[in-house]
């Protein structure tokens, strides 16, 4: 009875998601999406790519259903204060890395340029005017 109740518990742990934070695919998309919209909110010379961010964002919640989290749990992870303040200081981290000057349209239109060039996650979601 004990090996049974530990065999469970066991599988348990093992088959526990871990929280969407951790997940890189939810995690890192969220973080990319708001990047871009820091960019393009402070460079007049760039604009969102609001349809395939929409997309993307949309396509979070079906990635996050797949890997078994319920819309509750998705809801709450993007409802969450402290899941957006943590996001909030990892964008401005990234910013300030990447040279960004808060207030300064030059530092956001160069790195909307080479997130651009790049045509990474950032990038995808921005366009030049």
């Amino acid at each position: 009875m004990i090996l049974a109740f530990t065999l469970a518990l066991v599988a348990s742990t093992v088959s526990a998601k871990p929280p969407l934070r951790e997940v890189p695919e939810i995690d890192g998309t969220i973080l990319a999406v708001g990047i871009a919209d820091e960019i393009r909110k402070n460079c007049p010379d760039i604009s969102a790519r609001l349809i395939r961010a929409v997309s993307v964002l949309n396509g979070l919640k079906g990635t996050a259903r797949k890997l078994g989290y319920s819309d509750a749990e998705i809801d709450a992870y993007r409802k969450s204060d402290v899941e957006k303040a943590r996001l909030k200081a990892e964008r401005d981290q990234y910013l300030r890395d990447a040279g960004v000057r808060a207030g300064a349209q030059d530092t956001y239109c160069a790195l909307g340029r080479v997130e651009i060039e790049k045509g990474g996650q950032i990038g995808a979601l921005l366009r030049m005017n």
